[in-house]
């Protein structure tokens, strides 16, 4: 039988990233699932000094600047004081996700990792060493995962089925979007198992231009928010061909996800489970996804 799930009133997140279109849109899906919203985060330089949301005030502290450890340390600390178990939640830049999830480990302060890039086997390495309970996903829409975990389960299971074939990878972001896409490089993983040849990360062709995204199919009134992705499997006379899709249009579906990844490491927390790293299909194998 499952330990009982925390009071949401009792978990506070930390939500660094705002005020991106990304942390505003976590935010709000925390809140409306009846998290506490911390009173300070982490943001980049050239920000503003405060953010509001849904009448809330978020004190922006740049992560660069000295002494942003302790003014986190001292929030990480009234958090506790006030009975909250505090959860810190990256969507930053894939600049910053390194020395981000340094931080974190330093104050021990269990966290979730949205933000894709920056040096992974590190990020992993790091966190395992500090014991700090994390979730670290390149996806959060569990539909997604579920997507992940079926393509990964393939290539384990039947190895090289598709040797012959040649994978073509199309992904299409929002221009602000630095990175290749780190859902597609763990999608190509499994297909590269599959047709027995791994895909180069630079052969993942990535879409960031209104017009390039457009053409893609992706509709003008999400051309600032979506995740188009299209994985083609062509046989090596051309007679067959396999085409794997998954379109999002906005963020609202990966913020839920986020919200669902908080509460999981929050009970795994209070229930004082082995401290480990984490990922979204853990989270989808608990249950834990509404």
């Amino acid at each position: 039988m499952s330990a009982p799930s925390l009071p949401r009133s009792s978990i506070a997140v930390i939500v660094n990233g705002l005020p991106g279109a990304m942390g505003m849109q976590v935010s709000k899906a925390c809140l409306a699932r009846g998290l506490v919203l911390a009173p300070a985060a982490l943001t980049g330089p050239g920000m503003p000094v405060s953010v509001n949301v849904d009448s809330h005030t978020v004190a922006l502290v740049d992560a660069t600047a000295p002494g942003a450890i302790d003014t986190m340390r001292a929030c990480v600390a009234e958090l506790k004081a006030k009975g909250l178990t505090p959860i810190a939640i990256d969507f930053t830049h894939p600049s910053a996700v390194n020395k981000n999830a340094d931080m974190y480990n330093a104050l021990g302060l269990p966290f979730v990792m949205g933000t894709t890039g920056g040096d992974r086997e590190q990020l992993l390495k790091s966190t395992r060493e500090a014991g700090t309970p994390a979730v670290i996903a390149p996806n959060m829409c569990k539909q997604i995962v579920a997507f992940q975990a079926m393509m990964k389960h393939m290539a384990e299971t039947y190895p090289g089925a598709f040797e012959g074939y040649t994978l073509r990878v199309e992904e299409s972001h929002q221009k602000t979007k630095a990175d290749t896409s780190g859902t597609a490089k763990a999608v190509v993983e499994s297909l590269g198992a599959l047709v027995k040849k791994p895909m180069p990360e630079r052969d993942i062709k990535k879409l960031r231009t209104d017009a390039d995204s457009a053409s893609f199919g992706v509709p003008r009134e999400h051309l600032d928010g979506h995740a188009y992705h299209t994985y083609r499997l062509t046989s090596g006379d051309g007679s067959v061909t396999f085409e794997f899709k998954h379109n999002v249009n906005g963020r609202s579906t990966y913020a839920e996800g986020v919200a669902d990844a908080v509460i999981f490491l929050a009970d795994r927390v209070a229930a004082g489970k082995e401290r480990r790293v984490y990922d979204m299909i853990d989270v989808l194998r608990s249950g834990a996804m509404l």
